[in-house]
């Protein structure tokens, strides 16, 4: 018997793992999650501990409140990093599709295919994506994309309103859509990201698959003295612990940030050295060294 319950403690610390890491990697206070849920903080945070029976239903309100499958929120696929991205991918190929993936997973396929000059720079808000994407466009003679500037266009609503009546979920799924559309953008481009993309699977691993993606790194301090200076605490709140969630969410972040394919860091220097930081990577990846000196 003792074996049983030392099981079904593990099960439900590993559950609440698995809740935390999914609220934090999407930015969610357990205010706001308590919100959309309709569950109270004090249920959340019992769930997150490791408390306690869970009902089924009310993980069920969890789940669907921070857009994320039940049946990853309970099992877990820890050792399998792209799984949600596979799963998602099978259930939506074509019978074609999925016996090309099976020769492939088989060693009986080749692929590959040379990137189209695209960069989609990654990172937590602040870390300047939308200055550093411009100013760098300008420079390199690329055209310059905001993902959310898109989906409003898309859409005819501003993000905001999206959240207000589409909820997460519903945005990142019209994020998803828009990403998949700036695929097939002709010529060169600079994209600069929304800082939670890297929380949706499947959207995440289209934009690795398609661009040439750029982590821009700064420190917890900066990022937070950066949206101060834009004006958007009202984004982040301005309270005694928003340190502290920028810290979690950054956290659970890091692993993600880090499967780009490479990393700018723009802490602790001017926006100018910034700017020939990112350049140098994008030069290096695309040999565009001569044309940039050119211009």
């Amino acid at each position: 018997m003792n074996g049983v319950v030392e099981q079904e403690s593990l099960f439900l610390a590993d559950l609440g793992r698995r809740v935390r890491h999914a609220r934090t990697v999407r930015g969610l206070s357990r205010k706001t999650l308590s919100q959309s849920s309709g569950l109270s903080e004090r249920y959340i945070a019992q769930l997150e501990g490791g408390q306690g029976n869970v009902s089924i239903i009310l993980l069920r309100r969890v789940a669907n409140a921070m857009g994320v499958r039940l049946d990853d929120l309970i099992t877990g696929n820890d050792a399998i990093p792209d799984w949600p991205v596979v799963r998602d991918l099978v259930t939506r190929a074509t019978p074609a599709q999925i016996a090309a993936a099976k020769a492939v997973l088989s060693g009986n396929a080749q692929g590959g295919g040379a990137m189209r000059q695209r960069v989609a720079l990654v990172g937590l808000r602040g870390a300047g994506k939308s200055t550093l994407g411009r100013l760098t466009a300008e420079r390199i003679g690329w055209t310059f994309i905001e993902l959310n500037a898109e989906i409003e266009r898309e859409n005819a609503l501003s993000v905001r309103e999206i959240f207000a009546i589409y909820g997460q979920e519903g945005y990142r799924r019209l994020e998803q859509a828009a990403l998949r559309r700036l695929t097939e953008h002709p010529g060169p481009m600079i994209l600069a990201t929304s800082g939670g993309i890297v929380a949706e699977p499947l959207t995440y691993d289209l934009l690795l698959q398609n661009f040439y993606s750029i982590w821009l790194r700064a420190k917890p301090e900066e990022h937070m003295q950066r949206v101060r200076d834009q004006g958007h605490l009202a984004m982040t709140g301005d309270h005694a612990t928003a340190m502290q969630e920028l810290r979690a969410v950054l956290m659970s972040r890091e692993p993600l940030y880090a499967r780009c394919q490479a990393t700018v860091d723009t802490s602790d220097i001017p926006l100018d050295t910034m700017v020939e930081r990112l350049t140098a990577a994008i030069e290096t990846r695309f040999g565009l060294g001569a044309r940039v000196a050119s211009a």
